[in-house]
């Protein structure tokens, strides 16, 4: 199945449904009467549902299949940064073929069938959206990966499978969901083996975020708004919320910050306004242009009502993390390497 033409929040089953999905999903982020941060945490997986159903198709056509950020080094297409930065986790969990691995929050399966291929190990893709696991189906079986990848539904503060599965973990920008960092954490450990390891890049708040700062506010907001998550950790609370799960923690680093920035490409770059093809869309004009062109196809009835608020609050969520990655508050990336005990 190819990336759709025309994004369409495909992802909700009945289509003139779209536009009260909208209403439903956003008003899980209208603190403006009351803080709506415990309703986000106690009903996550119909608010992360919704979220996906509206934005996978849009993810699809503006990103790819592996939906996450990497910094780019000089000389490195937007493509290669994006398998580098899958390849890395392969390398640190020192996979092998016959390996059985999790992929946690698998999306569409991108990075799941680019460690496959690497790696020569076995994926298992989890996912609690359907329609992903659809597309991810689809599209392993039309590159022939039926053999390295499996997907399953399922929430994975509530796995289905039992104690001690999995050689190895990892997750991409996805446990960011979950309402309990330990709790998730500890539901991942019960399926890993005695001294598997689990690598993890989370979208994570810096040090240099200030939580009285009112544009930090902001731009906090709109990430958690446009990205479907409860609420933003700390670096820091990552990494105690690791320790507390009882794992071992070998390794912690901001892989997000560049190393030579006079040459390399920040991992936000793609989100940049630029009046190039692959950038245009994310200037005023190109964003004009997009939602005046949904609004006709919705006219039309080409597209659901709705789909162009969906870009809507997805165009906040870039804004933001653009923010977010310019005054280095906010990354995507904090690696973290970690070892069940034996025991």
């Amino acid at each position: 199945m190819s990336v759709p033409l025309i994004p369409a929040a495909k992802g909700v089953a009945d289509a003139s449904q779209v536009d009260s999905v909208v209403d439903k999903y956003l008003n899980y982020h209208d603190d403006n009467k009351e803080d709506h941060n415990a309703l986000r945490k106690a009903n996550y997986t119909e608010m992360i549902n919704q979220y996906y159903d509206m934005a996978t198709d849009f993810y699809e056509w503006g990103w790819g299949t592996s939906f996450h950020f990497a910094p780019r080094y000089k000389g490195e297409n937007f493509y290669a940064s994006i398998a580098r930065h899958e390849h890395y986790l392969a390398l640190k969990l020192k996979l092998e073929p016959g390996y059985k691995v999790l992929d946690v929050g698998c999306g569409v399966g991108g990075p799941a069938r680019e460690i496959a291929r690497f790696s020569r190990a076995h994926v298992t893709g989890v996912n609690n959206n359907q329609y992903q696991l659809n597309r991810a189906a689809l599209h392993t079986t039309r590159q022939g990966l039926n053999h390295l990848c499996a997907w399953q539904k399922g929430d994975f503060m509530h796995l289905p499978f039992e104690d001690n599965t999995f050689d190895a973990i990892y997750q991409i920008e996805a446990t960011a969901h979950a309402p309990d960092k330990v709790a998730c954490y500890k539901e991942l450990m019960r399926v890993l083996k005695p001294g598997g390891l689990f690598a993890s890049y989370e979208w994570c708040l810096t040090d240099e975020y200030d939580a009285s700062n009112a544009e930090h506010q902001k731009i906090k907001k709109y990430i958690e708004e446009g990205d479907g998550l409860p609420d933003i950790a700390t670096t820091r609370e990552v990494k105690a919320a690791l320790e507390e799960a009882g794992y071992e923690v070998l390794e912690d680093e901001d892989v997000a910050v560049l190393h030579n920035p006079n040459a390399d490409l920040p991992w936000y770059h793609p989100l940049e306004p630029r009046y190039t093809p692959s950038g245009i869309q994310h200037t005023p004009l190109g964003r004009t242009i997009t939602s005046r062109a949904l609004q006709l196809l919705e006219a039309v009835r080409i597209v659901p009502k709705g789909t162009y608020r969906v870009q809507d609050f997805l165009t906040r969520a870039a804004d933001g993390l653009v923010a977010g990655g310019r005054l280095n508050l906010f990354t995507p990336a904090y690696f973290t390497l970690s070892r069940k005990p034996l025991e």
